[in-house]
């Protein structure tokens, strides 16, 4: 059975992004994309909102970025998977393997859980806070980042209880660490 796997990197003081927007200070290392490959295996469908699909979207639109090895896996394994796009105001896609819906509901994850082959992805923490208020999310996936930004984006909602279990640490030379939970 496919699960609703959340990923996100974020500073130690819980943000997804600083106050300005940024996220320069959670590139990973190549020994980090290499295990975020192999989680990514896994994946046969992400679910994105507008602004991070805009921003994944250059996995596809730009080859630029698959300048190493490991950037390319990524690109392969981005570019195989089903990406559902949840906005209003998008009018189009521009990736292949892509559709739009207007909104994201319990019923909406239980079309893309049902129809996949492997465990789906949300990402963002906005878009993933709804799944988390709808109860929806199996799996908690951090990737923690040696920086404190002092406010921005939370990567956490704020308004949301969820009973978790450790399954899985990974410390990397960077200094990122990789926390894994699982919905108990």
């Amino acid at each position: 059975m496919s699960r609703l796997v959340y990923s996100v990197a974020c500073s130690l003081d819980g943000y997804n992004s600083d106050a300005g927007g940024g996220f320069d200070w959670a590139l990973p290392s190549d020994e980090v994309v290499r295990a975020i490959n192999d989680d990514m295996d896994g994946i046969c469908t992400f679910l994105y909102g507008r602004r991070m699909y805009e921003t994944m979207s250059g996995w596809e639109t730009e080859p630029e970025w698959a300048d190493t090895p490991q950037m390319a896996r990524f690109a392969e394994i981005w570019q195989r998977a089903e990406k559902v796009v949840y906005s209003r105001t998008l009018e189009r896609v521009v990736t292949t393997r892509t559709r739009l819906e207007r909104e994201l509901t319990a019923e909406s994850i239980a079309r893309a859980l049902d129809s996949a082959a492997g465990d789906v992805t949300i990402e963002g923490p906005t878009l993933a806070a709804t799944a988390f208020r709808l109860g929806l999310v199996d799996v908690v996936q951090l990737l923690i980042c040696p920086v404190i930004v002092g406010g921005g984006i939370r990567a956490l909602p704020d308004d949301a209880r969820l009973a978790l279990r450790l399954v899985r640490e990974r410390r990397f030379e960077n200094g990122m660490v990789q926390i894994t939970y699982e919905r108990l």
